[in-house]
């Protein structure tokens, strides 16, 4: 079995957070492949060693496997196209879920973050900014949610430019409701990821994590008209424990 179908069906089962499937992960041996024999090599609580036994003789886990992969694609850490900034954050996805370009992942990517509830002035900046960024062939990604990210977004798609939309809840899910025809429109048009699995609701402890995977994925993150406490700070504080460019936009450069 490959690793990336492995961590998927252990992630499919109840009980194996982030931190258990971390453990098992950094066990795994650098070939491609996964066998049950490498299972009794690794040092794992008898929890864990049923996890990894199950997910080689579980049929119902073979049935949702295919299901999610009927949905979207999967990238696991250990694919090659698993891009290599994300690697090299703290806490990095072990598995991702994506719909679209999935090539979009290797270009050079610029985050760009604010405020929920902007005023006219984030509009003007993104058509200022966001022209430029995509003449210079980058990738702008933001979060999806209302706001500046949307406005991110649907600055970059007018502009026949590429995006990327890092949500935090499953593919299945739109979340803001208002944003479902630009979700789609962002499969169609550039790409959509997610850790988590395509049916898992939105909450909202889930935006704050999936910020680490905004700040990991670029060079250089833009922040616009965010408050003191809100998670375009938390995007930006991440990115610079993790030595991203972090650039902010002051007051009136129009």
């Amino acid at each position: 079995m490959n690793k990336t179908e492995f961590l998927l069906k252990l992630k499919l089962q109840k009980g194996i957070g982030y931190v258990k499937l971390l453990t098992i992960a950094k066990q795994m041996n650098s070939e491609q492949e996964i066998k049950v024999e490498d299972i009794k090599e690794m040092e794992l609580s008898e929890q864990l060693v049923e996890a990894c036994q199950r997910a080689f003789r579980d049929k119902d886990l073979d049935r949702l496997v295919k299901q999610i992969y009927c949905q979207c694609d999967v990238i696991g850490f250990f694919d090659e196209k698993y891009p290599e900034k994300l690697r090299q954050i703290y806490r990095p996805p072990l598995v991702l879920f994506a719909q679209g370009d999935i090539s979009l992942l290797e270009k050079e990517i610029v985050t760009i973050v604010g405020s929920r509830y902007p005023t006219i002035y984030s509009k003007q900046v993104m058509e200022k900014l966001v022209p430029n960024l995509i003449k210079q062939n980058m990738v702008i990604a933001s979060g999806l949610a209302k706001g500046v990210d949307a406005l991110a977004h649907h600055t970059t798609l007018s502009n026949q430019g590429r995006t990327i939309a890092v949500i935090g809840n499953g593919l299945n899910y739109s979340y803001p409701k208002q944003n479902t025809w630009l979700q789609n429109q962002i499969k169609q048009r550039g790409l959509v990821i997610s850790e988590y699995l395509p049916d898992t609701p939105p909450r909202p402890y889930r935006f704050p994590e999936r910020n680490r995977i905004l700040a990991g994925l670029s060079q250089s993150v833009i922040v616009t008209e965010a408050k003191e406490k809100s998670g375009s700070l938390i995007t930006a504080s991440i990115a610079l424990q993790e030595n991203r460019d972090i650039y902010a936009v002051p007051g009136a450069i129009t």
